[in-house]
This record gives structure tokens, sequence and C-alpha cells, in this order.
């Protein structure tokens, strides 16, 4: 498959009783409204129910809760950064359609909202590109991706090969390998936020890109059990451990718009793809609201993750 998104592997456990996020200066970014707050919709992973006094099954909307299924588990893959920057707008300095991102955290046994969990997303750029990983990436449109080598490889094996062959998806997202150490400074399109008292946290970021092998998608952490301090965030573990993705048409709507449209990387379809599950918002498909003849003003992006919060599901 493709170099670009290996999947951690066992080497790679991560010891969250040590994490610990600085927040560099103290300096945080406001809430970012999405017009008075997006809606959460029932879907057909959701299921509403209520109960009355008597203990029976109500229908009665105005005291509803909403359950959601247990949102798919992926591997993190391999360019993850713990945890690194504690902001909401991620967006720095690169180029793309913006993109709002509300997310709310529920479990999925109590049906409550679980606030002051940390969750974090991170994801590539408009033309495939990680921040962290440049000379990994291999990005389309001329962007990063180091150099391509040149000449005929030497070495070539021979003879017949033994062991047992390898199993599971190709790399790209959730195969084998492992974790790989940052080659760079850069951090952006990364960030770490709480959720509030709804367990609702909002991101501003742009519509990612794609790259050879994978879908367009971002990816995310939900850690629980923790502290928020005047350092930041410390202790717990992570809950869930997921991708988030887009549907097809506004995908194809985004690669008319430049940078997007620059890009000569094949892209990977969303039926395509090997780490959807192809189960809709149970498996990470975002409620997306936008422009139809003008994607380029941006994005609404919305979800709520279904976890448990008990649970480790830290994606090595």
């Amino acid at each position: 498959m493709t170099e670009n998104e290996k999947a951690h592997g066992p080497e790679h456990e991560q010891d969250l009783t040590r994490r610990k996020v600085i927040m560099a200066g103290g300096a945080v970014v406001a809430a970012v409204g999405v017009g008075g707050g997006l809606a959460m919709t029932a879907s057909a992973s959701e299921s509403t129910a209520t109960t009355g006094p008597s203990g029976t099954a109500s229908s009665t909307s105005s005291a509803a809760e909403t359950c959601y299924k247990l949102t798919s588990e992926t591997t993190e893959g391999p360019y993850y950064i713990d945890a690194d920057k504690l902001r909401q707008d991620i967006t720095e300095d690169k180029e793309g359609i913006p993109l709002t991102l509300t997310l709310k955290v529920i479990d999925s046994d109590t049906c409550k909202p679980i606030s002051n969990a940390a969750v974090d997303i991170w994801h590539c750029d408009a033309l495939g590109i990680y921040s962290g990983y440049e000379s990994l990436s291999t990005g389309g449109g001329g962007a990063g991706g180091g150099t391509p080598p040149t000449g005929a490889p030497s070495g070539t094996p021979t003879g017949t090969p033994t062991g047992e062959p390898p199993s599971g998806p190709p790399s790209g997202g959730t195969g084998g390998g492992g974790h790989e150490e940052p080659t760079d400074d850069e951090r952006y399109l990364r960030g770490t936020w709480r959720t509030d008292k709804q367990g609702r946290v909002t991101f501003r970021t742009i519509f990612p890109g794609w790259y050879r092998g994978r879908t367009v998608h971002i990816h995310t952490k939900v850690h629980v059990d923790g502290k928020w301090t005047d350092a930041g965030y410390e202790g717990g573990h992570t809950c869930h451990t997921g991708q988030f993705f887009f549907d097809e048409e506004s995908v194809l709507a985004s690669a008319e718009v430049e940078p997007y449209s620059t890009s000569t990387t094949e892209r990977t379809t969303l039926t395509e793809d090997h780490i959807y599950d192809q189960s809709g918002t149970a498996g990470g498909l975002l409620k997306l609201k936008y422009d139809k003849k003008h994607i380029a003003k941006g994005v609404l992006g919305s979800l709520t993750m279904g976890v448990a919060p008990d649970e480790t599901h830290d994606g090595t």
C-alpha cells in the first residue's frame, strides 16, 4: 500500500499515566461558535428512548436522550504526536477550505455526555503532508514527499521467502509497522482541547487533502480520567482512537478548489479505503453542511462519538 501511514506496532505502547500537556504561554483560543451550535440529530446509528415514572418506555421528545453505538476503533497510524498543542484553532498558516469541526463525546452505555475529556485531532494538509513528518509524507502537487529514488534498485533478493506471510490490511493507516519519530518541528493541523459539560468540543481547521492509499480522513483520540491543571492535561487513559471520514460528494467538490486541485496524487475513494468500515456515522463518517455551489466558503462538520470510558483503546 503506502509508506505514508503505517499503523503502530505493539512496541509503541503509550504510558498514558505519564501523559502531560504543556500549555505554551497559557494562551488559548476562544471556543468557535457554529451558528449557535450544530444539532446532533438521530441517524441509523442512533436510537432515542426515555423512561417514564413507571419505568416504561416513553416517546416524550422533550426528555429524550439520544444513544449512540460504540464508534469504530482504528489504529492511530505512524504520525501521532502526543497532545503537543493545546488549542482549538489548529490551522496555523495552511491554505485550504475552512472546516469547523464540532464533536460530542458520549458514554455509549449510559448515553451521558463525557465532560472534561481531552480530544486530540490531527490530519494532513491540502496536499497530503503531515506536520512533523514532512520528509516522510508523499502528498501530491509538488509539495513535500522527499526525493524519489533514481536508477535501478540494487541488492535484489534471491531464493524462496521463508516464514509466515504478513496478515491484516496493507500499510497506510492500520497495517503493520510502527510509530515514526517526528522529523521536523512543524505542528500545523494538530491540536487538543477539552469537552464541555455537554461533552462537546469544537476545532477550527481546513478540509484535509489526500495521499496515496488512503481516503480523506482526520485522526482522533479521546483521553479520560486525567486532570486539567495550570500546566495542561495530565494522566488518564485513552478510551478511543479513531478516524473521521468525508463523503465522496464533498471530496469531489473540494478537488475543484485550489490548492486541492493541484494535487497529482491518485485518490482512494471512501468505498476503497481499507480503514473505513462502511458503517456510516458509527464508523466515523462526518455529517457535513456547506454551500453545494461554493464549498470554498467553508464546511461545518459534526459527529457524536460513542465511547467506552472505562476501556483503553490506544490504537497501538
